[in-house]
């Protein structure tokens, strides 16, 4: 039991970080932009790089507008699968536990809008990349982190099938050969 509970306060505790960082920065935008009001403090940075007040009722990045009730109950799923089976996961296996706590934050932070406001609140605008928030940003660094620490299992493994070091497969050897005896 114990072990369970101190999961759970890994996986919170990442998880919320993630949605006060996500939920303070949506109310400080949504406080003092109008919605479609851009504001950049740089204005040589405008063309590159701007907050805007932007309004989602689609999924990360723009993608699926007016699919809000959809969205929010696969929210909910995964939501539920993070939480029961990140217990489940081996302490060893770093990546997936940190990429699931940012998975549930971002899900969690953008449902919250959705349950509170009916859409999600959008602000950092890169160039002209889909407008995105913290939440978003969160799960698609989850999603790396989680891509990064497969294949770093895998070289390992393999490492380990042969019966090398992953780490020092790929370094040159040194062989120092003694000096014949004269």
């Amino acid at each position: 039991m114990k072990k369970r509970i101190k999961d759970y306060v890994f996986l919170f505790g990442l998880a919320g970080v993630v949605v006060a960082l996500d939920q303070v920065t949506k109310t400080i935008v949504r406080t003092n932009l109008a919605l479609g009001e851009t504001w950049m403090p740089w204005k040589w940075l405008a063309p590159y790089a701007r907050f805007v007040n932007w309004k989602n009722t689609g999924a990360a990045f723009g993608i699926g507008q007016g699919l809000g009730d959809i969205i929010a109950i696969l929210a909910i799923i995964v939501i539920l699968l993070i939480i029961y089976y990140f217990p489940q996961v081996p302490h060893e296996d770093w990546s997936l536990r940190i990429a699931m706590g940012l998975q549930l934050g971002g899900a969690l932070g953008n449902l919250i809008d959705r349950i509170v406001h009916g859409f999600v609140t959008d602000f950092i605008s890169v160039g002209t990349f889909a407008v995105f928030n913290i939440a978003d940003s969160s799960i698609s660094i989850g999603v790396a982190v989680l891509l990064i620490g497969m294949w770093f299992n895998e070289h390992r493994k393999e490492g380990e099938k042969t019966g090398q070091d992953a780490s020092t497969e790929n370094d040159p050897i040194l062989v120092v050969k003694d000096k014949p005896s004269d």
